[in-house]
């Protein structure tokens, strides 16, 4: 039998609050995010600016004690896969992700709809490098579990 994570990506994201969006956007998508309560699993669409849309159900496994590195296991849907899944209870995150690269390093910056702004950097297997000075860094979150997507979609829900 194989290991339950023999398929997974690992991600290692450092995450950032910031002042502004830096210059060097190259593309921007449209993501909703439904994390299925009591699991750990989410549904994610993701429309880009060209209008295609991925729908893929993510299942996310914690590899230490905090949010920093995570196992990430992802199966693309179909339109009836989609649409049996939607039914499930979950809480829902709405952002805009822009896609920035600069100086030979890229950086995903998401846009809450309150208008804050999260940059996330995924070191993968490489250590973790200086953050660019080009990111106007208000706080490193990176280790705050507030900051997590989970924790983002259970505030809306309460905020709705």
């Amino acid at each position: 039998m194989s290991h339950p994570l023999t398929y997974a990506v690992v991600e290692r994201e450092r995450r950032f609050l910031l002042r502004r969006l830096p210059d060097g956007v190259v593309r921007t998508s449209a993501i909703t995010d439904r994390y299925l309560l009591g699991t750990r699993l989410r549904l994610r669409e993701v429309v880009g600016d060209d209008g295609h849309v991925v729908r893929k159900l993510g299942h996310k496994v914690r590899l230490g004690e905090g949010p920093a590195e995570v196992a990430c296991t992802s199966v693309y849907l179909d339109e009836a896969e989609w649409a049996l899944l939607l039914r499930l209870p979950g809480h829902v995150l709405r952002k805009t992700r822009h896609h920035v690269e600069r100086d030979g390093r890229a950086v995903a910056v998401d846009e809450l709809e309150d208008g804050t702004l999260l940059a996330e950097i995924d070191d993968g297997d490489r250590p973790p490098a200086p953050v660019p000075g080009w990111l106007d860094v208000v706080r490193d979150v990176s280790a705050e579990e507030a900051w997590t997507g989970a924790a983002l979609a259970a505030r809306a829900a309460e905020e709705a």
